[in-house]
């Protein structure tokens, strides 16, 4: 493994949303002096906080898996996440409901699950999930160590006994095929294959090894943060600064200065602070403008679509939504050609609505309900422009309001006391590439090795983390992105390597 040249004393970090705080703390673990550097006044990053009307609105992802990771980060200061955190399982993890009024809960529990797909669809998909839980273990058991939680310093690094491993277990074939040969029933092939557009990618299209996101979400189980989503970086902030990190919240990072390939200083509004090392985790775009070069790639980078997001806060609520609730619309294959290809708006959209006063009351006031409303969207690269979404953002609240209701939703609009839409023009203002929170996307020329790398080239001492590098998109992997950014200045390798083949055969993930 590569790892940063010179001397890492005094270790610089530009961000700090969740890659940022676990650099911070295994920086920290190691005996390195950190300095964490925040433009927002705190911490968070797309896992933001709004505070509006009595309510608190998490800004980023609403959906928690693999707490483990979590416990490593406040571990490597000598800490434990239940000092800071209490996480409460979600039962059931989500709850699909399907065009034509059908719906099941999803249970990570695996009796649990079988029973209600028994009920849902028969006994013969009943056992195609038996099956599939089974495939998704192995999948994850074969990746874990060697594709995600590892530092890639060029493509021979796959060439692994793993990598058989995963070909043998056709991770390399497509995803929704792959979910087709266990489960027949289209709706549950929807269960388990929608996760891929976390990674960007259409189902039909995204490579099976993803469905490693779907054991995370559907077996290893979902959680959720009392005091919200925004309450993990508070809690990471407040362990690291207990160790020792020094916090500089609402400074804007301006340049970087170096001496030859080293960077020597970060340069802020307000500051200079000379550093040995840094870690950047802004997205991609803002990263390489900060290091002065972007990397030649033989094809440019693509990115992941986009999302509008309504934070309604309610007087009311409706009881067929669950915590999550994941509602489909009728077409499937169309909406992502739109998403990915034409750069339409969704004909027929399928949402994710999260209640999560339904799991802690606290986050509105009394007798009031704080609902978040995803709907995906082109990216700013294909679909309408940053600027077209001034005009475009409240017809398209309009339009998303009246699909609510004509789902079930009764009274939706005229419930709402507080509300906040979010657009791509906001993503752009925040700095994310092609107007999109979900950063680069994971097809096969963007994923593993591929993907862009964490130690960029021309610079000695400057290191990658987030979710445009490895190992990618979501809340696990950014977390482990953190890590594997300080073990290239720490030179330590991660631990979990050796951990992954250690998880027992069924996780426990709810009632059996």
């Amino acid at each position: 493994m590569r790892t940063v040249t010179g001397r890492t004393d005094h270790v610089v970090v530009v961000g700090a949303g969740l890659a940022g705080l676990s650099a911070a703390l295994h920086l920290l673990g190691a005996g390195r002096r950190v300095t964490l550097v925040e433009r927002d006044p705190l911490p968070g990053g797309r896992a933001g906080l709004i505070e509006r009307g009595g309510h608190r609105f998490d800004t980023g992802p609403t959906v928690l898996t693999m707490p483990h990771l979590l416990e490593e980060a406040f571990a490597a200061v000598g800490q434990t996440m239940s000092e800071r955190l209490t996480l409460h399982p979600l039962h059931p993890a989500y709850r699909a409901r399907f065009a034509d009024g059908s719906g099941l809960d999803v249970h990570t529990g695996a009796e649990a699950m079988e029973a209600e797909i028994e009920r849902f669809a028969g006994g013969r998909e009943a056992a195609g999930y038996r099956r599939l839980r089974h495939w998704l273990h192995e999948l994850y058991q074969a990746q874990m160590g060697r594709f995600i939680d590892t530092n890639f310093d060029s493509p021979f690094s796959l060439l692994h006994p793993d990598l058989a491993r995963l070909a043998a277990l056709g991770g390399f074939g497509r995803l929704q095929p792959k979910i087709g040969r266990f489960l027949a029933d289209e709706r549950l092939q929807r269960v388990f294959s929608f996760q891929a557009l976390y990674a960007g990618v259409p189902p039909a299209r995204a490579l099976a090894a993803y469905a490693v996101i779907a054991y995370m979400d559907t077996v290893a189980g979902v959680y959720f943060p009392e005091g919200g989503m925004h309450a993990v970086p508070t809690a990471l902030s407040a362990a690291a600064a207990d160790a020792g990190a020094a916090l500089l919240h609402g400074h804007q990072v301006t340049r970087l200065e170096r001496t030859c390939d080293r960077i020597t200083a970060v340069v802020t509004d307000r500051q200079r602070i000379p550093c040995d090392a840094v870690v950047l985790t802004p997205d991609l775009p803002v990263a390489y403008r900060l290091l002065g070069a972007r990397p030649r790639r033989p094809l440019a980078l693509r990115y992941s679509p986009s999302a509008v997001v309504l934070h309604a806060g309610t007087d009311r609520t409706w009881p067929e939504l669950a915590h999550h609730t994941i509602s489909f619309g009728a077409a499937w294959k169309q909406t992502f050609h739109e998403l990915t290809r034409s750069g339409r708006l969704m004909s027929d959209p399928s949402l994710l609505i999260t209640r999560p006063t339904a799991t802690d009351p606290g986050l509105a006031p009394p007798g009031k309900h704080t609902h978040y409303v995803l709907a995906p969207c082109p990216n700013t690269s294909i679909g309408p422009s940053a600027a077209a979404w001034t005009e475009l953002g409240p017809r398209y609240r309009d339009s998303l309001l009246r699909e609510l209701e004509r789902r079930g939703l009764t009274g939706f609009e005229e419930a709402m006391d507080t509300e906040v839409l979010v657009t791509p023009a906001d993503w752009t203002a925040d700095g994310h590439g092609a107007g999109t929170p979900f950063s680069v996307s994971h097809t096969f020329p963007q994923t593993g090795p591929f993907r862009p790398r964490n130690l960029p080239r021309g610079t000695a001492n400057a290191v990658l983390a987030g979710c445009g590098t490895t190992p990618g998109v979501g809340i696990p992997t950014v977390l482990i992105s953190g890590r594997l950014a300080a073990a290239r200045i720490t030179g330590t390798t991660p631990a979990r390597r050796r951990a992954a083949a250690s998880l027992p055969a069924e996780p426990k993930g709810g009632p059996a």
